[in-house]
């Protein structure tokens, strides 16, 4: 089919592929909600209102009528599963395009693994945008996989799915000038530029916005989301699964201002995605905290389609792509059906169509550890020591002093003040480069827990009360070629491998959420009492979100962005 066809649907001159007769549109342009026939036709609205007839027709008896959801920001490696995997999770829940940055992927494997994720997205039922990854590594305190230049991401300019520049975590180096961040911001500067500067304020957070940056995702309270939404930054409000922004940023919205706010879920594990949703559980969260339901459909789907110049996209109206939901009630947003161009794709929270076949990739192997050189011992240097202070909810932490638990010489894990060791190991070049510091608040009381998911440079991480514990579940990692361990002693308790990059699983996403509830099972055995472990674990090595963190090459101060040393 073609315009033609559909102009001529538009007039009323030929039946439309289908009718959705009797519907409440939710009408986000005009900010109405009324009753309307939506005519669809090759994959387009065509027309709103009476008259119309179709080869098919469906009486929808006063069911609100709304677009289909988009993910402002969203990391589809945390759900542990490939992009087909992923789109079977949210599309029953609404969801029908996301704008992704793969540069967990590309931190592993560059360009290769951006290809991939673009390969697995293509054809499938859930539109996929990429940002292109802009901070591969994230910073020169850690070792990755690899390292994309302005000129490496020159060859994503023209992707017809590449939206623009993905989160420029190196926050001081753009707002202080630095070439390699300029160079890719000058070769993406007619796309969007989208931010990631967490606490930032004053002068270099205006040198920041000046540098062309559009958007932040990383607000944690409404002063400072304020701040960055007065200097023109379209705020995207997150909800992931460690990262819980929404309820404390909602007094930030506004009938004024929300326009310029978005929903995204960022880092979503598959229990969440599956149980709970994605941004339709941003969306019901807000109306049952008293948020207008029209505005805070707006944010889910409108704002972001027009923040990413995504025009066909984010409303039910003539000419934009029939991506739409059939809700029954508003006030307890879950969508009925789910329509991706016309086409039902979920009805009753289930898929109700089966994605293509697959072509085989082959990536090359990613876990390379110098296994010869493990060693946790920590030689005393001192009587206190710098450690990581978890924060419930949030992947910032606490830059604490505590004295030293030394014994014989060395420091060691203290289970009574629940401050464990823990260890970053370069996973990519078998460097043989260990970060060695402590967390306080992860609370096990026996064993180590391991894995290869580590933001955003992925080396393998592990935590533990005993060296043995660590090394067993590293050298477990190290077998099944990535992914998650526990251990307890010479025993690893439990494993789910992670083949793809040591990110991604290559099961269905139903076998990967239970067997990923068994991990989280196993961990509370041991002591743990967070909901998710494993993902506390993969936030304490980034670097670019403050205070204290752990990378291969040490402690990073990330305030003043530099190496420490362990003992004060």
């Amino acid at each position: 089919m073609s315009i033609v066809d559909r102009l001529a649907a538009s007039r009323g001159e030929v039946a439309a592929d289908l009718v959705l007769r009797n519907g409440n549109l939710v009408n986000v342009i005009s900010g109405e909600v009324y009753r309307s026939d939506i005519v669809i036709h090759d994959r387009h609205v065509v027309a709103l209102g009476a008259g119309y007839k179709g080869q098919r027709e469906i009486d929808l008896a006063g069911k609100y009528v709304t677009p289909g959801l988009i993910d402002a920001h969203v990391h589809i490696e945390s759900s542990l599963v490939s992009p087909p995997e992923f789109a079977r999770a949210v599309l029953p829940h609404g969801v029908t395009t996301v704008v992704t940055d793969p540069h967990e992927i590309a931190n592993v494997l560059g360009l290769e693994g951006m290809r991939y994720m673009l390969e697995r997205a293509k054809n499938g039922p859930l539109n996929m945008y990429v940002m292109a990854s802009s901070c591969v590594p994230a910073t020169d305190m850690e070792t990755s996989g690899a390292r994309l230049e302005a000129d490496d991401l020159a060859q994503l300019v023209d992707h017809p799915w590449v939206l623009g520049l993905a989160e420029l975590m190196n926050y001081p180096g753009v707002a202080l000038g630095d070439e390699g961040m300029l160079d890719k911001i000058s070769l993406f500067s007619h796309l969007v530029l989208d931010g990631h500067a967490p606490d930032m304020t004053g002068g270099m957070l205006n040198a920041y916005v000046t540098a062309g940056v559009r958007s932040e995702h990383e607000c944690t309270t409404v002063a400072e989301a304020l701040e960055k939404l007065r200097l023109g930054l379209t705020i995207f409000i997150r909800e992931g699964t460690t990262t819980r922004n929404l309820e404390p940023l909602l007094p930030l919205i506004t009938p004024e201002n929300h326009g310029a706010i978005c929903f995204c879920t960022d880092d979503r594990i598959p229990a969440d995605l599956i149980d709970h949703g994605s941004i339709d559980y941003m969306i019901r969260v807000a109306i049952a905290k008293g948020i207008d339901p029209l505005m805070a459909i707006r944010m889910g789907s409108y704002n972001t389609a027009r923040h990413f110049g995504l025009g066909k996209y984010g409303a039910v109206a003539p000419g934009r792509y029939a991506d739409l939901l059939i809700v029954p009630d508003l006030r307890d947003f879950r969508p009925e059906q789910v329509y991706r161009g016309g086409v039902l794709v979920a009805q009753d929270g289930a898929m109700t169509l089966e994605a293509p076949a697959l072509r085989r990739i082959n990536l090359r192997s990613t876990v390379n550890v110098a296994t010869n050189s493990l060693d946790f011992k920590i030689p005393a240097a001192g009587e206190r020591i710098r450690v990581i202070g978890t924060v419930k909810d949030q992947v910032v932490t606490e830059h604490l002093i505590e004295p030293a638990h030394i014994i014989a010489g060395f420091a060691e894990s203290d289970v009574e003040r629940d401050i464990l060791k823990f260890a970053m190991v370069e996973r990519h070049h078998a460097t043989g480069n260990i970060g060695l510091g402590f967390i306080k608040g992860f609370g096990l009381q026996r064993g180590a827990i391991a894995g290869t998911v580590a933001h955003d440079h992925h080396n393998l991480a592990v935590i533990g009360v005993d060296d043995a514990s660590m090394k067993t579940a590293v050298l477990a990692a190290v077998e099944i070629g990535g992914g998650l361990v526990l251990a307890d002693g010479d025993r690893a308790l439990a494993r789910l491998p992670l083949p793809i990059a040591g990110l991604l699983s290559d099961e269905p996403i139903h076998t990967v959420r239970a067997d990923y509830d068994r991990m989280i099972a196993a961990a509370q055995s041991l002591g743990n009492r967070m909901s998710d472990p494993f993902m506390v674990m993969s936030f304490m090595g980034l670097e670019v979100i403050p205070k204290l963190k752990l990378t291969d090459l040490g402690l990073v101060d990330v305030e003043e962005f530099k190496l420490v040393g362990l003992f004060v």
